[in-house]
């Protein structure tokens, strides 16, 4: 066996944890019951796509109040390109996104997002590299994701910390001119646990 051939087997291997270990269902329960000022009970999901919607592995995403399941405040699709070095994650828009509200936990409303509904946020994409027990990711350099918020024009700075079973994230917009924060947390990371797997519908061959 060559060393190309283990490097490839290991890069192969890495996108397959990621996204087994992103394939989910996380809460930060612990976290907003511990300071319900700071803190709201958010779930997150990461529903595997079947394998045409990109020929590859690709996510839906939804970010949710706990009192309100069926009304998600941030819905994405996700895909996962290996670029040797590192995971790259390819993020887009959803057209017309109250009509797939649910669809990370109803696999029927999930089965019609198809590739035309879908919008590439350019510049917005996330780069995660494996840390030993843990992949760490954070948006594409640059500084180029651009948000308007109230009003003034500000850009992404997003981290993420995955594990196989928690997944801890800070996102905050920072003024374009004055690199001052503008909106997202600051108290700090939201910290997630993983309530339940999807990674049985990964497709993937073990």
């Amino acid at each position: 066996m060559t060393i190309s051939h283990i490097e490839n087997q290991t890069k192969s291997k890495d996108i397959i944890t990621l996204a087994s270990w992103m394939a989910g269902c996380f809460s930060n329960q612990k976290q907003a019951a511990a300071n319900r000022v700071l803190y709201a009970h958010i779930y997150i999901y990461f529903r595997p796509l079947p394998y045409q919607f990109f020929s590859g592995i690709g996510f839906y995403s939804e970010q949710v109040y706990d009192y309100d399941l069926w009304s998600p405040y941030r819905q994405g699709v996700h895909q996962l390109i290996d670029k040797g070095d590192h995971i790259y994650i390819e993020n887009y828009s959803l057209k017309d996104s109250i009509l797939y509200a649910g669809a990370a936990r109803e696999l029927d409303i999930l089965h019609t997002i198809t590739p035309e509904n879908i919008e590439r946020r350019y510049n917005c994409s996330m780069v995660f590299k494996r840390d030993g027990e843990k992949f760490l990711g954070s948006v594409e350099p640059g500084n180029k994701c651009l948000i308007n918020k109230r009003g003034c024009e500000t850009y992404l700075v997003s981290e993420v910390e995955l594990t196989e079973q928690t997944w801890e994230s800070l996102d905050i917009g920072k003024d374009v001119n004055t690199h001052e924060q503008v909106w997202g947390s600051k108290a700090g990371r939201l910290k997630f646990e993983k309530q339940t797997s999807f990674a049985d519908e990964l497709p993937i061959k073990n």
